[in-house]
């Protein structure tokens, strides 16, 4: 029988990785909208989909050792943003600064659910505050190559 504040640990955990299969999603869908006339951004959409991947996996497996339930699912804001991506390529076209403007608020979403998992008030022990950090940390520099990719592309427009 789970503690109370296991069960609040494990929550925050299991938003972690909704957050990550929302990334999962959300970088297949910009894919899906780029197709291979950006294949550099092919590429690193691909590869930042399969850091979430790993991401997930390790909260999951971390959720397992501390007796929880890890859950599989996505975030409702996820599919919002999906959607909201859907319509916004519809009318301003698959351009590639734009695609790039819809992955920087994917990766702001990403970065604030783990600033809310840091800040939480789930009593939280070294092992899983590291395991956030290290993870926060990476999809920082993720978010920083995007926010780059996308600084770059709108000078060039």
């Amino acid at each position: 029988m789970h503690t109370t504040v296991t069960d609040e640990l494990i929550e925050v955990l299991n938003d972690l990785v909704k957050i990550n299969n929302d990334r999962i999603e959300g970088y297949h869908k910009a894919q899906e909208e780029i197709k291979t006339k950006d294949a550099d951004l092919y590429g690193i959409f691909g590869r930042f989909a399969d850091n979430s991947s790993q991401y997930a996996t390790e909260l999951k497996q971390h959720i397992n050792e501390l007796g929880g339930k890890s859950d599989s699912g996505t975030t409702g804001l996820g599919k919002i943003y999906r959607a909201w991506m859907d319509i916004k390529t519809t009318f301003t076209g698959k351009d590639r600064t734009g695609v790039l403007e819809l992955c920087e608020y994917g990766e702001d979403a990403a970065q604030k659910a783990y600033n809310d998992a840091l800040s939480s008030d789930a009593d939280m022990d070294p092992e899983t505050r590291q395991l956030i950090t290290h993870q926060k940390s990476r999809l920082k520099e993720e978010h920083d190559m995007v926010r780059q990719f996308r600084d770059n592309s709108r000078s060039v427009s």
